[in-house]
């Protein structure tokens, strides 16, 4: 069967009017309509489905002179009588900020005025309304031209609801998609308190003690920002994708996908489709992704590729690799092997603190999908999630752009990478040796070494560099093998290819120690250990075990 994938439309009404595949998740309109929570956060990564699902709920609470049970009368949400009860009753404001990117904070309110105007000209019904006030009407009219200075932006939610719940004299819906991607540019561009200021303004005003207000739903990727937008909106209740009430409304579960490949009348993908597109756990729910699963169904003579990657901006991911990576590369090996780590991770993102706190790294991976939570556990009042890499398409992604990013730190020094590569597999120590001096020296700032650890500098750029090897080899650190734990360790995946052992020294010149002295104690402590005993039983033939000693930026090294 040839299913009609509606890839790239996110309005429900011409999906459901094309009838193309659709994925029913109406359901989760009955659930928002029984909480009595007046607004609501969903927190979810791009594209799964925040959009569309909007969507079908401005299509069934918005009131029109158009009836569209049509659209619905086979949806989970009609066999609910108390959800009909609200079909096409209410006013909606609908508002998408998925666009609004800017340089400058001028050029951002430019863009955020131009939102807002299309959606009061979209009402321009009450232009000719005869409850309004005269100047009601006048201040519209100015939103519609998009004067600047004759109008108080920050305000037109409150306002707008405000008119149409006296034209239709029934309360409104306010929804607004990727309310947070202004607040990410502009923490991105250097204007982070100009955006701040409004957002914290305009949302307060139509979500908090709006007396015209039914409900209000907000999407985005982060909670953003707890010390400042949301600090007036304590009423907004945040389903981040730990949240267990709409765990399984955003993203394909299992039952959903398993039906999808038998519409599809061909089974015999799930175990492939699987491994590529599921792996996420939303409050302990399976969830696949479903861009990238329907992406596949769109163009599956092309085999299983990855999709999701090519939706959007990676600068989380390479955020975590340049900026803070190089000195976090040991979770990098643990994720890249397929293992998880824990770490305490919040569904509140402080955008202040990525800088300056590691977990705020962590949680920001996590929510924005790129990494899953396997487990969570709740300890005094603090989540700590077993953080993994969710499939082969993201295992794809970080493999990649962590290539091409190092490369780029490297100065785009890609070559001396895989000469250096291949100097370690064949026993080359000189050469080793002289490619790491030159690196070093070219790309290790004098400033990471002056800690008191500078071996874990040393071991964490090796490990950058050495990731373009996984696939053929795992790259490992701080493993047990033998009688103790080595650096580093280069294991083939498979037997017959060679393998390497690294052990990493600082010279101790305090003590009087010499270069000579320090790469014989490395390569001592390597036999005497027997940190080779791991490459032994992979197959690894031959093995190569290497002593580096760091002073400074100078580096020496020797085989054993």
């Amino acid at each position: 069967m040839r299913v009609r994938v509606p890839l790239g439309i996110s309005d429900f009404p011409t999906l459901r009017e094309q009838r193309a595949y659709y994925v029913d998740k109406t359901a989760f309109i009955v659930r928002l309509l029984d909480q009595p929570t007046q607004a609501v956060l969903f927190a979810r990564p791009r594209r799964f489905g925040k959009t569309l699902n909007l969507s079908t709920l401005r299509t069934f609470l918005e009131v029109s002179e158009v009836d569209r049970s049509a659209l619905f009368e086979d949806l989970a949400v009609w066999t609910s009588a108390e959800a009909r009860r609200h079909f096409q009753r209410y006013p909606v404001i609908h508002l998408t900020f998925k666009d609004v990117k800017a340089r400058s904070w001028k050029e951002m309110f430019a863009a955020i005025r131009n939102v807002i105007a299309a959606e009061v000209r979209r009402h321009r019904e009450l232009l000719r309304s005869d409850v309004l006030a005269p100047e009601d009407v006048e201040s519209l009219r100015r939103v519609m031209r998009e004067e600047h200075a004759a109008v108080p932006y920050h305000a037109m939610l409150r306002d707008l609801s405000a008119c149409l719940a006296a034209h239709h004299g029934r309360k409104v819906v306010i929804l607004i998609d990727e309310y947070d991607i202004p607040i990410q540019t502009a923490y991105a561009e250097g204007y982070y308190e100009e955006a701040v200021l409004f957002f914290r303004n305009f949302l307060s005003g139509g979500l908090k003690d709006n007396p015209h207000l039914f409900k209000g739903v907000l999407t985005g990727v982060l909670r953003v920002a707890k010390e400042s937008i949301f600090s007036g909106l304590n009423n907004v209740d945040v389903q981040s994708l730990l949240s267990a009430a709409y765990a399984t409304d955003f993203g394909f579960t299992q039952a959903e996908v398993d039906r999808l490949v038998q519409d599809m009348g061909q089974p015999a993908v799930a175990g492939e489709l699987r491994s590529w597109y599921d792996g996420y756990r939303f409050a302990g729910h399976t969830i696949y992704n479903p861009w990238s699963v329907m992406k596949y169904v769109a163009s599956r003579e092309d085999g299983f590729r990855p999709h999701w990657v090519f939706t959007g901006s990676d600068d989380v991911l390479r955020n975590l690799v340049l900026d803070k990576g190089l000195a976090m590369t040991r979770e990098l090996d643990a994720l890249l092997r397929g293992e998880s780590i824990t770490r305490a991770v919040s569904e509140h993102i402080v955008l202040g603190e990525i800088d300056t706190n590691p977990d705020a790294v962590w949680s920001l991976l996590l929510m924005s999908g790129y990494l899953t939570a396997r487990s969570v556990d709740l300890e005094e009042a603090e989540i700590h999630a077993a953080l993994a890499i969710p499939n082969r398409e993201l295992a794809y992604v970080f493999r990649t752009n962590i290539k091409s990013w190092v490369q780029q730190a490297l100065g785009g020094s890609q070559h001396a990478v895989e000469s250096l590569s291949k100097a370690l597999l064949t026993g080359d120590a000189e050469t080793f040796e002289d490619l790491l001096s030159d690196l070093v020296l070219r790309t290790v700032s004098q400033h990471d070494l002056a800690g008191g650890e500078p071996e874990r500098v040393y071991q964490a750029f090796l490990l950058g560099m050495l990731v373009h090897l996984s696939g053929q080899w795992d790259v490992r650190s701080n493993r047990e093998s033998g009688h103790g734990r080595y650096d580093i360790a280069i294991v083939p995946t498979q037997p017959g290819r060679p393998g390497v052992v690294l052990e990493l020294k600082k010279l101790r010149s305090h003590r009087h120690e010499t270069a000579d002295q320090a790469l014989a104690s490395a390569i001592q402590q390597i036999r005497e250990r027997r940190y080779e005993e791991e490459l032994v039983s992979a197959g690894a033939n031959p093995i190569h075990v290497y002593g580096v000693v760091f002073d400074g930026k100078r580096v020496r090294v020797r085989a054993g």
